[in-house]
């Protein structure tokens, strides 16, 4: 029926449309100039174009304006019908892969627009692309001169070959930007909306816990003050119990005893003995000791006979990771391979030792440097994974005392990872480097937590954890449906959402 209408009004029309757009490109390019520095963060938390956020961000602005101008220009309109149809495409495309594509939907912003949902926001571009359309069909039926002309037969083919590229585009940014962040991470971290839930917290008078495990959906809480006393209560922190570990110690000097549960068994943990003893958690009462144990600084119990641990016995006292076994005729097995001297072979292969049940395979996060370490049960490596950060090298400054046979930090250590924890297949490990696009007043109020997939050696989210009264945070714990946070005297519990509980 439009084409069938005079000429002054298809002229009218067209008006109208690019009218229109001019109005939609300025004003877009415009609130993103202004507010540049947020939309280059939201950008770099786009669950598409995260990897591309910084020259994305010069560009969009640049070919709205530059569009508005082609569409004032008479000779250029038809030009600026094509490049306008190309954006809105592209904007369409985008928002469909968020919606069913994305790891996870971010919030909706921009301008106006901002108030839309993406669904509101998808049919808004819709109806713009239909207008771009019938403004270049208009166009070519009319016969204005232009830098671009069409014949009606010609123009079809030429917006669906518009379509078709820049649906094409934006597919192979998505497709590349997705290998990238989870792959070879440029240090961009993705914050997807709520993926944990503050529920409740607890004062526990002292911050002398520590988290001993989790069973029977009950939490268990050591205390170093205290170590044969456990604190246990289930996941609302309610039902509290105070558990009393019955030991004959026999008199052993323990300096630093840690309890570890992993029901039906517990165990009771010194390597300065060094000691490790077992019993069941029915009684609470040792029952059984693992003897020939060598002196560990680290140790993660597999099961009654088996343990992971990191002694000081590679050269001048560096530390090694190996695997006890209480049946073996040879007790422990070392890999010296497994762990990377950079400086000393002491502070700058500090770190954190786990255990996965789930994947019967352990987890060592070093502190210093953004790597970790996959091993099975024979201490054989399995691969290298490496934290987002980009600080491949310990920066620490070590000093060495009373002819060598002391060695000091000189300087506060730059942290990298400060605490972990593992549930199943994933890690969770609290970040003290800032990464890209992350604004400073988030890293005041918050304790940063990036989550990789362990089975997949790839960077999955991140998410904020808020502090409470400005204390540390001391320790983490997650299991299948929370995130447990030792925040000095401060137990705060966190609701894990779906788009962690299905990774």
């Amino acid at each position: 029926m439009i084409l069938n209408t005079n000429k002054g009004f298809k002229k009218y029309l067209v008006e109208v449309i690019c009218l229109l757009y001019i109005l939609l490109f300025v004003y877009a390019a415009v609130s993103k100039l202004l507010d540049f520095e947020n939309f280059q963060v939201q950008l770099g938390q786009s669950p598409l174009l995260s990897v591309f956020a910084v020259w994305v961000s010069w560009l969009v602005p640049f070919t709205e304006l530059l569009t508005a101008v082609f569409l004032v220009l008479p000779k250029l309109r038809t030009l600026g019908l094509f490049t306008a149809l190309s954006l809105m495409t592209m904007f369409s495309v985008y928002i469909f892969i968020i919606l069913h594509f994305s790891d996870f939907v971010p919030c909706s912003c921009g301008g106006v627009l901002e108030k839309m949902s993406w669904n509101v926001h998808l049919a808004f571009n819709l109806i713009f692309i239909m207008l771009a359309c019938i403004a270049v069909i208009l166009r070519s039926h009319t016969g204005t001169i232009s830098a671009v002309n069409l014949t009606p037969a010609l123009t079809g083919k030429a917006m669906l070959l518009d379509v078709l590229l820049s649906t094409v585009v934006i597919i192979v940014l998505f497709l590349i930007s997705e290998d990238s962040m989870h792959n070879k991470n440029p240090f961009i971290r993705r914050f997807p909306q709520h993926p944990v839930m503050f529920e409740r917290s607890m004062d526990l008078k002292f911050n002398s816990y520590y988290f001993a495990g989790f069973s029977n959906n009950r939490i268990y809480l050591g205390n170093y003050t205290t170590p044969l006393k456990i604190l246990s209560m289930d996941s609302r922190l309610q039902d509290r119990k105070i558990i009393k570990i019955v030991f004959d110690s026999k008199k052993l000097r323990f300096t630093m005893v840690k309890i570890k549960i992993s029901a039906p068994d517990f165990y009771l943990m010194d390597g300065t003995v060094p000691a490790i003893f077992s019993g069941k958690t029915m009684d609470w009462k040792i029952s059984k000791e693992l003897k020939e144990l060598p002196y560990f600084t680290l140790a993660e119990p597999i099961d009654s006979t088996t343990v992971m641990i990191r002694a000081g016995n590679g050269k001048d006292g560096s530390h090694t990771l190996g695997v006890y076994r209480a049946n073996k005729s040879t007790a422990t097995r070392y890999n010296s391979k497994l762990l990377q001297v950079q400086i000393d072979g002491i502070f700058d292969t500090d770190g954190m030792l786990l255990f996965s049940n789930k994947l019967k395979k352990m987890v060592y996060v070093y502190y210093y440097r953004n790597e970790f370490i996959v091993a099975g049960t024979n201490v054989a490596l399995d691969y290298r994974g490496h934290t987002i950060d980009t600080i491949t090298r310990a920066k620490i400054k070590v000093a060495y005392l009373k002819n060598s046979t002391i060695r000091k930090m000189s300087a506060p250590p730059l942290i990298v990872n400060a605490h972990a924890a593992i549930s199943g297949n994933l890690l969770f490990v609290n970040s003290k480097t800032q990464g890209q696009f992350e604004d400073e007043k988030l890293w005041k109020r918050a304790f940063i937590i990036d989550v990789y997939d362990l089975n997949k050696n790839a960077y999955l989210m991140s998410f904020s954890v808020d502090k409470i009264e400005n204390k540390k945070l001391l320790s983490l714990f997650v299991t299948d449906e929370h995130l447990y946070a030792l925040m000095e005297n401060e137990l705060v519990v966190y609701k894990l959402r779906d788009i962690i509980k299905e990774k």
